[in-house]
C-alpha cells in the first residue's frame, strides 16, 4: 500500500505539538555547575609519584599524542659495599588533547596506575596549540579524581594487603619484649595445673578407700563377697531371751 502523501509531515507536526505543551527544562551553566557521572571522561590526571618513566602510554597510544622525556641517575648503594643503581627521572609528561580520542589505553596499560579519567571538561582554548597540557596541568587535575567505588565486603583480600599484615605482625612480633623465665615458668604451670589434678583424682577413684572400724583403727578393704555373705549371722552363744529356750545345736555346729 502506498504511503498517504503527507503522513510524514504530519507526524513530525504531532511530536512538536506534543513538545510545546511541555514545560522545558535548561541547566543555568555556568552558574549552575552540572551533575556529572563519577565515570565521566572528562581528562587525563597525572599522578606524578608513580610514573616510572616505562613509556608504556606512548607506545601503546593510537593517535601517538603522549610526550614524554626523562633522563637517568645514579643512585648511591643502600647499604655498604652493595650496588649502585640507575633509575629514570620524568622531565616532562604532555598530553595533546587535540588529537586525544578518549579512548582510555594508555590508562588501562599503565601498571603503576599513574593516570586515571577526571571528570573535569572545561579546559577549552582559543588556540589549537594551547590544548597540549604539560604534567604541572595534569597534576592539578588528579586532584579531582572522584575516589574508587568500595570494594565488595564478601572479596577476598588482595595479595597486596595480605602480604602487608603478614609483615606488619612479624614486626610487631619481634618488637614485643621477650618474656622473662619466672613469668614462662608461671605461665607453663598454669597451663599444666588442670591435667595434674584431672589425674590425681581419677587415680584417688581408682584406688579402694579404707573402712574405719568401731575402735577407730583403719582395717584392710573388703573382699569380694556374695551378697548372702554380707547378711549378719545368729550368734548362738548369745543367751536366749528370757522365758524361751536356747535353740538345740545342729550336728556338726561346734
Amino acid at each position: 500500500m502506498a504511503p498517504i502523501p503527507g503522513s510524514g509531515l504530519a507526524k513530525g507536526l504531532a511530536v512538536t505539538l506534543r513538545t510545546m505543551t511541555r514545560k522545558t527544562v535548561t541547566e543555568q551553566y555556568p552558574d549552575a555547575q552540572p551533575d556529572l557521572p563519577p565515570r565521566t571522561r572528562g581528562v587525563i590526571g597525572l599522578f606524578e609519584e608513580n610514573c616510572t618513566v616505562c613509556m608504556l602510554c606512548a607506545r601503546e597510544c593510537p593517535d601517538w599524542c603522549i610526550y614524554i622525556d626523562s633522563h637517568k641517575e645514579t643512585v648511591p648503594a643502600a647499604t655498604p659495599g652493595g650496588r649502585e643503581r640507575s633509575r629514570n627521572v620524568l622531565d616532562r609528561f604532555a598530553i595533546d588533547f587535540s588529537l586525544c580520542m578518549y579512548c582510555g589505553i594508555c590508562i588501562e596499560v599503565c601498571p603503576f596506575d599513574a593516570l586515571f579519567w577526571s571528570p573535569e571538561f572545561e579546559y577549552a582554548e582559543t588556540d589549537i596549540r594551547e590544548l597540549t597540557h604539560e604534567r604541572d596541568k595534569l597534576r592539578e587535575w588528579m586532584w579531582t579524581v572522584p575516589a574508587p567505588p568500595a570494594l565488595d565486603p564478601r572479596a577476598e583480600e588482595s595479595k597486596e594487603i595480605a602480604a602487608a599484615r603478614k609483615t606488619a605482625e612479624k614486626l610487631a612480633a619481634q618488637q614485643a619484649p621477650p618474656v622473662t623465665e619466672p613469668l614462662a615458668d608461671e605461665q607453663a604451670r598454669a597451663a599444666e595445673g588442670p591435667t595434674r589434678a584431672q589425674g590425681d583424682s581419677q587415680q584417688q577413684t581408682d584406688q579402694p578407700r579404707p573402712s574405719s572400724s568401731p575402735a577407730g583403727g583403719l582395717t584392710s578393704p573388703p573382699s569380694d563377697r556374695s551378697a548372702a555373705d554380707d547378711r549378719p549371722q545368729p550368734d548362738p552363744s548369745a543367751s536366749a531371751r528370757p522365758g524361751t529356750s536356747p535353740r538345740p545345736k545342729q550336728e556338726g555346729q561346734e
